[in-house]
C-alpha cells in the first residue's frame, strides 16, 4: 500500500509499505480520507516525544471495513466508519490510564491507504458527511467534547470564549456550544477568522494581538463563565483577566508553551477553576458521535489535498494558515 512515511525529522515521502494485517479483535479499514492535527506536525518535525522512524503518522481517518480479524465482529465488514484515535483509555472516566496511546504513534497511523485498529475503536460514519468531513471528526471533536462538556461542565446558560479560533478543536467547541444556543465568543490574531467564526455561530471576537483585549471583552460581555484554550503561553493570563468570577478555564494544549508567570492571586481571589484535559474516553466518544448524528453538525474543512500533495498539507499545518481541518483525500490513491 502507499503511505505517508516519515524517515527522519522533516523527511516526508509517499512510500510503498507492506499492507497491515489485522490481529485478534482488529479490523482492516481501507481509508477514503484522513485529516491532520498539530500532533502530526510535531511528529514530522521531531518535536514529539519518543518518535521512532520510519513511521506513518495520522490519528484521523474515515473509510470502509474490508477484513475482520479473529475475534472481531464480522458485521463491521462493508460498513463506512470513523476511528476513535484514543487507545486504551482505561476504566476510570476521570483520566486516562498509563497504557493510553493515540493512533499514529506508536501504532502506525491513518495517513495511508489502509490501517488496522481494534474493532472497539470504530463508529459508524456520521450520516450526511462527505469522506473529507467524516475524516475531520475524530480527534478534534473528541477533544472538544471532553473539554467543553465532560471537563468544562458546559451549560447553555454559560457565556463561552473559545481561544485561537481556526483550529479543529476550537471550531468543534464553537459548534457544539452554538448548537446548544449558548452565547459564544472567540479570539484570533485574524479579523478574517473572527468573521468566519461568526458565520459558524459565534457572537463576535477579539484580537488577542491587541493589548488590553481582555478588558475590552469584559466591558463588552461581562466576562466569560467558561473558556476553552489550546495555546497556553504568555497570553494565558489574559484569559484569566477575561473570566467572570467563579468561571472555569479548560485547556487541552500548550501550542505557545508554558505560561511564564501564572496570576495565581487572581485565580483564588476570583474563585476560578483551571481544568486540564486531553482527548477523551469511550463515554466521551459515544456521547460525541451520538450528538454529531443528532444535530447534523458539519465539520469545517479548510482544504482538501490529494494524497500525493501531503507535504503541502503539512506545510499549511506548520504555518497555521488553516480555518478548519486539513484533509488528505486518499480514495484516489486506492484506484
Amino acid at each position: 500500500m502507499r503511505a505517508v512515511q516519515l524517515t527522519a525529522a522533516n523527511a516526508l515521502e509517499i512510500a510503498e509499505t507492506p499492507d497491515p494485517v489485522p490481529g485478534p479483535g482488529e479490523v482492516l479499514v481501507e481509508l477514503r480520507a484522513a485529516a491532520l492535527n498539530h500532533r502530526d506536525h510535531w511528529i514530522s518535525t521531531g518535536q514529539y516525544a519518543n518518535v521512532k522512524y520510519p513511521c506513518i503518522p495520522g490519528s484521523d481517518g474515515a473509510g470502509v471495513v474490508t477484513v475482520a480479524g479473529v475475534g472481531a465482529d464480522p458485521n463491521w465488514i462493508g460498513r463506512e466508519v470513523i476511528i476513535d484515535p484514543a487507545f486504551d483509555w482505561g476504566p476510570d472516566p476521570k483520566a486516562q490510564s498509563d497504557k493510553f496511546t493515540i493512533l499514529g504513534l506508536p501504532r502506525q497511523g491513518t495517513l495511508a491507504q489502509k490501517v488496522c485498529v481494534p474493532a472497539l475503536q470504530l463508529a459508524d460514519k456520521p450520516p450526511g458527511l462527505s469522506w473529507a468531513e467524516a475524516a475531520a471528526v475524530p480527534l478534534a471533536a473528541l477533544t472538544a467534547w471532553r473539554a467543553l462538556i465532560s471537563r468544562g461542565g458546559f451549560s447553555p446558560l454559560d457565556r463561552v470564549l473559545v481561544s485561537g479560533i481556526g483550529g479543529g478543536v476550537a471550531l468543534f467547541a464553537l459548534q457544539f456550544a452554538a448548537a446548544h444556543e449558548a452565547e459564544v465568543w472567540v479570539t484570533s490574531s485574524s479579523e478574517d477568522k473572527i468573521s468566519l467564526a461568526v458565520s459558524h455561530g459565534a457572537r463576535g471576537g477579539f484580537l488577542y494581538t491587541q493589548p488590553g483585549w481582555a478588558k475590552d471583552a469584559v466591558r463588552k460581555t461581562g466576562g466569560f463563565d467558561l473558556i476553552i484554550d489550546g495555546a497556553g503561553g504568555p497570553g494565558f493570563n489574559d484569559l484569566i483577566d477575561s473570566t467572570a468570577p467563579g468561571g472555569r478555564i479548560v485547556f487541552y494544549g500548550a501550542t505557545r508553551g508554558n505560561t511564564p508567570e501564572l496570576a495565581l492571586r487572581k485565580v483564588f481571589w476570583r474563585q476560578l477553576t483551571l481544568l486540564g484535559t486531553t482527548m477523551g474516553g469511550p463515554a466521551d466518544w459515544l456521547a460525541m458521535t451520538e450528538f454529531m448524528a443528532k444535530t447534523a453538525i458539519k465539520p469545517v474543512v479548510s482544504e482538501v489535498f490529494p494524497f500525493e500533495r501531503a507535504s503541502e498539507a503539512f506545510e499549511l499545518m506548520g504555518r497555521g494558515g488553516q480555518f478548519g481541518k486539513i484533509v488528505l483525500q486518499i480514495s484516489e490513491a486506492n484506484r
